[in-house]
């Protein structure tokens, strides 16, 4: 079946079918690529077609796949997808006719990595190494160059002869072609570099080489990088002339990218404000005749009919919103919206997996990528089922178990849902988790699950149940450490909640996640902060500004001086997602954190934290603080799951109540899903 007709009256813009001459977008939301892992394995494609067909038969106009390389030399790494023979193309059939089948259009993403290649044949412009790979690409030479156009139109032709209704050229984010366009890059001097128009002329050739080998009947989409956000990036005026030949060399739509991998500037993580980058998707626009895509950090479907509204784009590209809700369109087309699970840009499931050759999936929608194997069928008999505790785990379980069917009844101690994400919703650049808590509300509310709010529930509670899901989470661990009951310690739930006061010189016991949060909390003036702000706090410029878009960062002064201490001796943050810790250090530093390392907590008394170093406890000092915050780790709570069992209630565990790590909402999500789907 395909989904559900546009009725929404909410989003027009957003809605409107998008007619491109030769063929007509149903609306003008673009599922974004996202590496999943699954495209490197032709065995594996009877579930990326699964995963896709969901997402076309919640209604995307067009989705665009990962990326697939045009020859063993653009391959992200050994064994990476590529496209390049008609064997492999025949493979590709299930995923297209199970998009087609579901009223859906797809287009095959075409990457070459070009430097940021994760093996020896990596190939660039120039010689050059990225920062993030350890090879160092060779010179393509003219006849390498000619290979390489090449191969582009015979993947473009291989994609057709897939089933594919086009192709996106991926010439941004750093890779090979925006390494051609870049004088950072490419410091070439024959035809094919310096001058910018002889920077422009392989992403141009390759262009127009892909629409000569698919002909006038499909879809090819140009990704163009319009802020580089790197030094020696492309000025604006070569960006202009880029997209204004482009469009002459046969691209149907242009993309929007932004910011190189290697870039110092986040660009979709959690704290980059919503929508910030659509300003220069504004900019490119009037400079084009072919519709503009604009991108990142664009959740929800109010922005997304602004922007389209307001003539900022054509139409709105999103890989992880829709990772997070396959329906997420379906419900925008019928005024569900507060229905929608919203994506918090955590990049903890996805990019984060990706980077660790992991397949890709989704802290608040553990089914993403596993559609096959992760089912909530409905059950063959109701139960009546009690779920204690409404943190990330008991929300997920109680609103997993009420979607099939279970009768549920859903205990909290505290007076609001929430748990550790209702603490971590008031981080500076976190407030994205407060719609992880909106979505589950609205859930148990269409569930008609039962919800005891301030309510403990004891054994004798819950005797009645058929079963018994215990998700009562975790509480501060207390160290001990002499003083550490002074009245000037305090825990990192008591700080963020506003429940002690905090002084302006504070301590934090602990530089895991927490303690970075914690320390983010209490460095920052103003929450959320506004896109200006955040533009000058990254030091990102207009895109005239210069070279790649950069100024000069100019960083909020921290209304607190801040010791950040841990007792490993490795570098503070080195335990973080590989794609949002360095955003974290980066943050700390420009705040002035101290950084404390290899620790020994000595005690705390009226002259502040005494610490000292190293197995000898050497170098001691004290840090005259009027504040020290516990973020020490995490005791699970669990004192009611072993009197249930002693009482034969058939009870689960799960979550922080089960095991206590660093706060972990990827694994207290998917145990309690993967729990429901069991019951």
């Amino acid at each position: 079946m395909t989904a559900t007709p546009a009725t929404s009256t909410a989003y027009p813009h957003l809605l409107e079918p998008l007619d491109l001459g030769f063929t007509t977008l149903r609306n003008r939301v673009v599922m974004g690529s996202m590496h999943t892992g699954l495209e490197d394995r032709a065995r594996d494609f009877d579930r990326l077609a699964a995963y896709y067909a969901e997402r076309a038969r919640g209604g995307v106009g067009l989705i665009v796949t990962g990326g697939f390389a045009p020859n063993l030399a653009g391959a992200l790494y050994p064994g990476g997808s590529v496209l390049v023979t008609e064997r492999q193309a025949r493979r590709h059939e299930v995923i297209t006719k199970a998009v087609h089948r579901e009223g859906g259009k797809i287009a095959l993403q075409i990457l070459h990595a070009g430097r940021y290649a994760y093996h020896p044949l990596a190939v660039s412009a120039s010689r050059t190494k990225a920062p993030i790979s350890r090879f160092t690409a060779r010179a393509l030479g003219a006849r390498g160059i000619r290979s390489t156009i090449a191969a582009y139109a015979r993947c473009a032709r291989l994609a057709k002869q897939a089933g594919y209704d086009g192709v996106e050229i991926m010439a941004s984010e750093g890779y090979l072609l925006n390494q051609f366009l870049a004088p950072r890059t490419n410091h070439r001097t024959d035809e094919w570099g310096g001058s910018p128009g002889n920077r422009r002329r392989l992403p141009v050739e390759v262009v127009r080489a892909v629409r000569e080998a698919a002909g006038p009947d499909f879809v090819i989409v140009y990704r163009l990088s319009m802020l580089d956000l790197v030094p020696d990036g492309q000025t604006w005026d070569e960006i202009v002339a880029l997209a204004k030949e482009v469009e002459a060399a046969g691209a149907t739509i242009i993309n929007t990218g932004i910011g190189w991998h290697e870039a110092r500037v986040p660009t979709i993580v959690t704290s980059v404000p919503r929508g910030a980058f659509t300003r220069v998707t504004a900019k490119l626009r009037p400079e084009v005749s072919v519709p503009v895509v604009t991108s990142n950090r664009i959740s929800m479907p109010d922005l997304a009919e602004r922007v389209i509204a307001d003539g900022t784009a054509d139409l709105v590209s999103m890989a992880r919103p829709l990772l997070a809700d396959p329906d997420w369109v379906a419900k925008a087309s019928t005024d569900r919206a507060d229905e929608i699970n919203t994506c918090i840009a955590c990049n903890q499931a996805c990019l984060d997996h990706t980077f660790a050759k992991k397949t890709a999936t989704c802290l608040v929608n553990p089914r993403a990528v596993r559609e096959t194997t992760l089912v909530l069928a409905p059950s063959r008999r109701s139960k009546h089922v009690a779920v204690v505790g409404a943190g990330p785990a008991g929300l997920a379980a109680a609103t997993a178990l009420t979607e099939r069917g279970h009768r549920v009844e859903l205990f909290e101690a505290s007076d609001d849902l929430g748990g550790q994400f209702a603490i971590a919703m008031r981080i500076p650049g976190k407030e994205e988790f407060a719609e992880t808590i909106r979505y589950y509300r609205r859930r148990l509310d269409l569930g008609d699950v039962k919800v005891h709010l301030g309510r403990r529930a004891t054994a004798d509670d819950l005797m009645g149940f058929d079963e018994v899901v215990v998700a009562t989470g975790v509480e501060p661990r207390i160290p001990d450490v002499p003083g550490i009951d002074h009245p000037k310690v305090i825990t990192y739930a008591a700080a963020v909640r506003g429940e002690a006061p905090v002084g302006e010189r504070v301590a934090v016991m602990g530089a895991g996640g927490i303690g970075v949060d914690v320390s983010e909390f209490l460095t920052h003036v103003e929450s959320p902060m506004g896109v200006d702000e955040w533009m000058a706090e990254w030091g990102v410029g207009a895109p005239d500004s210069s070279r790649g878009g950069l100024v000069d960062a100019a960083p909020a002064r921290s209304p607190r001086e801040v010791h950040l201490l841990q007792r490993k001796a490795t570098p503070i943050g080195k335990g973080l997602g590989r794609t949002t810790g360095w955003v974290h250090r980066a943050a700390l530093k420009a705040k002035g954190v101290h950084h404390h390392v290899d620790v020994n907590y000595e005690r705390v008394d009226d002259a502040g934290l005494h610490i000292t170093h190293g197995d000898d406890h050497t170098d001691p000092q004290v840090l005259d603080v009027d504040t020290v915050v516990l973020c020490t780790g995490q005791e699970s709570v669990n004192t009611l799951g072993p009197t249930l069992s002693g009482r034969g209630v058939k009870v689960h565990v799960i979550g922080g109540a089960d095991v206590a790590t660093e706060l972990d909402a990827k694994r207290a999500i998917r145990q309690a899903t993967e729990l429901a789907a069991t019951i």
